[in-house]
């Protein structure tokens, strides 16, 4: 699938605008592409509908649905209604010839001008499809269109938005917009604006759809303004099938160190999620007070016992047992129930500063530097992944975890490239941001994976993608994030959002490795489940 560039208003409209003018691409065709898509998703989506009621402004988003209502009108027996906002005179010019093109072909379908007060009676339809406004809009919606969106959200009745829920800012990067419509499923074309993956667009069990369908234009001409790029993407690096002649050795060894007294969970579940996620073979190095709890958790994980101090922690000496068993290690990952007590934290530094192999460093790792040692988390010659929550990264910063709420796109940015690392920085859409700049926005998971022992999960993943791609470091922790919050989400999706434990995203890894985020129609999924 290549990058999936996160396109703002703007680059959304050169976008159109070279594809009309250098690729000879008319603005009719690009409507009518889009449309079918919609009529395609409401095909697939909503096949029971038989009473559908479409909402149309009267610019191009109007044109989108009115496409996808002639397209619906003339392949199925449904009975369908366009609600023009305003005149039917006032449409513009492309949605005019649109509409006459549907009035000559489906003359049966009803076409009403609306004024204020008179909305149809949407509650006797079985699905609205919402084209009013899209991404050119900027908020707020006013006038008819208030109104309109008022007398929407009282309804029980589905709603299909095309491009964005009518009234949401495109370059919006907030999870909610309280003056849009409400949405059930969100269709938008050739690429994700920045509210598709910041946005909380869709109601529903996890979240509701939001797809993409291309509608001609190129990849060439598709550019990101803000070096934006959608995480799911890469997960097409999980999806190609193992070599016939494989062996163990070919997937890479993870050495684990972590665990402390009474944390024995952390390092456990960390090993488990690196061995389901595929590595070739995965070693626990944990304190000798730990061995045997940790042991239990498979009986294919390797234990290496740790020496420890008084506090049940991890001392120095250890430093010197580990340079034996490095030298057969393709990834580390350290930090989880590693504990700050006694020499932990010392021993964390130390490890990190010696270590060439590719690390991933979590939990009371991070917690061993601050931002007056950010200068050992150097990655200059090495592959250094940072996992921090928000006030992990507000500890390495030196800044407060409001600060880092409130600009976590350019902060990850700038850490990422000045220390040369790959920034897993968590939270409402996880980002990864890159040494090179470049940042990737994950859409998967959801409030159920607001437990204990998650970024412990976590951390298995990244490393043991890690060990399996080590030439696509990129993609192999875009891949890693985007696995983990999809196997959170099917895991939702069969228990109750309350009940989900952390190791039940492990028990669905399977599943999210199966997934796939294109399906048979066209449509990219950035949010929902496809369970077709």
């Amino acid at each position: 699938m290549g990058k999936y560039e996160i396109l703002t208003a703007a680059d959304m409209a050169e976008t159109d605008r070279r594809t009309i003018v250098e690729c000879d691409i008319t603005m009719s065709t690009l409507m009518g592409n889009a449309g079918t898509a919609v009529a395609r998703f409401i095909e697939r989506s909503y096949p029971e509908a038989s009473r559908l009621l479409f909402l149309c402004g009267k610019g191009n988003n109007g044109g989108d649905g009115i496409v996808a209502a002639k397209v619906l009108a003339v392949t199925g027996h449904r009975e369908i209604t366009i609600a023009i906002l305003g005149e039917v005179s006032d449409l513009k010019e492309t949605p005019t010839a649109e509409l006459r093109a549907l009035m000559a072909a489906a003359p049966h379908v009803t076409v009403v001008g609306m004024k204020e007060g008179s909305l149809p009676e949407a509650e006797s339809f079985d699905l609205i499809v919402d084209a009013i406004v899209g991404t050119g809009f900027k908020p707020p919606l006013k006038g008819l269109g208030a109104e309109i969106r008022d007398r929407v959200a009282l309804l029980r009745t589905p709603v299909v938005a095309v491009d964005l829920p009518s009234g949401w800012d495109a370059d919006s990067t907030e999870q909610k917009s309280p003056d849009a419509f409400r949405a059930d499923a969100v269709v938008t074309f050739t690429a994700p604006k920045l509210a598709h993956v910041f946005g909380a667009l869709t109601r529903g069990n996890v979240f509701g759809p939001v797809v993409v369908a291309g509608i001609g234009s190129p990849d060439a001409v598709i550019a990101s303004s803000g070096n934006l790029h959608w995480g799911g993407a890469s997960k097409t690096i999980a999806e190609m099938p193992r070599n016939v002649n494989s062996n163990k050795g070919k997937f890479g060894h993870v050495l684990l160190v972590g665990g402390s007294y009474g944390t024995a969970g952390a390092p456990s579940m960390s090993a488990l999620a690196a061995m389901r996620t595929g590595a070739g073979l995965v070693t626990a190095a944990v304190p000798d007070s730990i061995v045997n709890l940790v042991a239990q958790i498979a009986p294919e994980l390797m234990i290496a016992p740790l020496t420890q101090g008084d506090e049940g922690a991890v001392d120095l000496r250890n430093l010197d047992r580990l340079d034996v068993l490095m030298k057969r290690i393709s990834v580390v990952a350290i930090g989880p129930g590693l504990s700050t007590k006694g020499e932990a934290s010392e021993f964390a530094r130390q490890l990190v500063a010696k270590t060439t192999v590719p690390m991933v460093i979590d939990a009371d790792a991070l917690n061993a530097f601050d931002v007056t040692r950010t200068h050992f988390l150097d990655g200059v010659g090495r592959t250094i992944v940072l996992t921090p929550h928000p006030g992990e990264f507000a500890r390495l910063t030196g800044l407060t975890v409001k600060e880092v709420e409130a600009d976590r796109i350019n902060l990850a940015r700038a850490f990422a490239t000045k220390h040369q690392v790959t920034l897993v920085l968590k939270g409402w859409r996880t980002l990864i941001a890159h040494p090179d700049g470049s940042i990737a926005v994950n859409t998967t998971g959801n409030p159920s994976m607001a437990k204990g022992g998650s970024g412990d999960i976590l951390t298995g993943i990244v490393a043991a993608m890690l060990a399996q791609f080590p030439d696509n470091i990129a993609e192999a922790v875009e891949a890693a994030v985007y696995l983990h919050g999809l196997a959170g989400d099917f895991a939702a999706h069969a228990m109750d959002e309350h009940t989900v434990l952390a190791t039940d995203t492990v028990a669905n890894l399977s599943d999210a490795f199966r997934y796939r985020t294109r399906d048979e129609d066209g449509f990219t999924w950035i949010t929902g489940l496809n369970k077709r």
